[in-house]
């Protein structure tokens, strides 16, 4: 293979609806984390399991779709550069008037991080089949997935790593936090850069063979107000909380609900 695989450039509108559902699951959990956490309403299923696996389906569709999303876009360079100086603005934000609510290496730093690299390792990724990719890149995160708990491994063969790993802050954004740590949304590059690459040999996979007649006319298909949330991803996902905050200040101070 001698270049980038070829791909047609229409829109995916699908692509952009997944995004904009799973937009609209973000805007929810976290309207509901501040609820819980911020105004103290009480809700024990959220504090369980059930909301975890909700975050989760959250981020690692996001995640996913952002790295088969790299492929398409005509300039991942800048693409990338925008979602990491976009990171960095709400780390600053937050720590300037959300101490307490600070976050440090969140998703946009994940995004814009993930996408830099491809763009240095791409003639190399290029180079390995892209099933091969796609399967180790996944095992690699499943294996690094408790990396910034302190272990690496799959179930009853995980293995704890030596403290000693997790003493400075230069480690936080590869995964390995000191006990003293703390973000409100903390997505380091390890594990979650193998899952942006599993997206990312997902679409050479899409890219090489080309999807079939009935899965293309799926592609092309979206769900007009999800598809338009989803094309805006990143504007929405930096206004939303403050917009989430000051409505339910508002709701608060008009009602005394919570």
């Amino acid at each position: 293979m001698s270049g980038k695989p070829e791909t047609k450039r229409q829109r995916w509108q699908l692509l952009d609806s997944i995004r904009g559902l799973t937009l609209v699951s973000m805007i929810l959990y976290h309207g509901t984390w501040d609820l819980v956490y911020l105004y103290g309403v009480r809700w024990r299923w959220f504090l369980g399991r059930g909301a975890f696996l909700w975050q989760q389906s959250i981020c690692w569709t996001f995640i996913l779709l952002s790295g088969f999303c790299w492929g398409l876009g005509k300039r991942p360079l800048q693409r990338s550069l925008t979602v990491f100086g976009a990171g960095a603005l709400v780390t600053a934000v937050t720590l300037l008037f959300m101490p307490a609510e600070r976050v440090i290496c969140g998703v946009l730093f994940l995004l814009g991080g993930s996408g830099l690299l491809l763009v240095l390792l791409h003639k190399t990724l290029k180079r390995v089949p892209a099933l091969a990719g796609l399967l180790i890149s996944f095992l690699l995160f499943l294996f690094f997935y408790q990396l910034p708990q302190g272990a690496v491994g799959f179930g009853p063969w995980r293995t704890a790593l030596p403290a000693g790993l997790y003493r400075s802050r230069v480690g936080v954004p590869f995964g390995f936090p000191p006990p003293d740590f703390f973000s409100s949304d903390y997505f380091p590059l390890l594990p979650w850069f193998f899952l942006f690459a599993a997206g990312y040999f997902l679409w050479r996979l899409f890219a090489e063979k080309g999807p079939s007649p009935a899965l293309a006319r799926s592609l092309t298909f979206g769900i007009a107000p999800l598809s338009f949330l989803g094309r805006h991803s990143l504007i929405i996902y930096l206004l939303h909380q403050p917009l989430l905050y000051g409505c339910l200040w508002a709701l608060s101070a008009l009602t005394g609900l919570f």
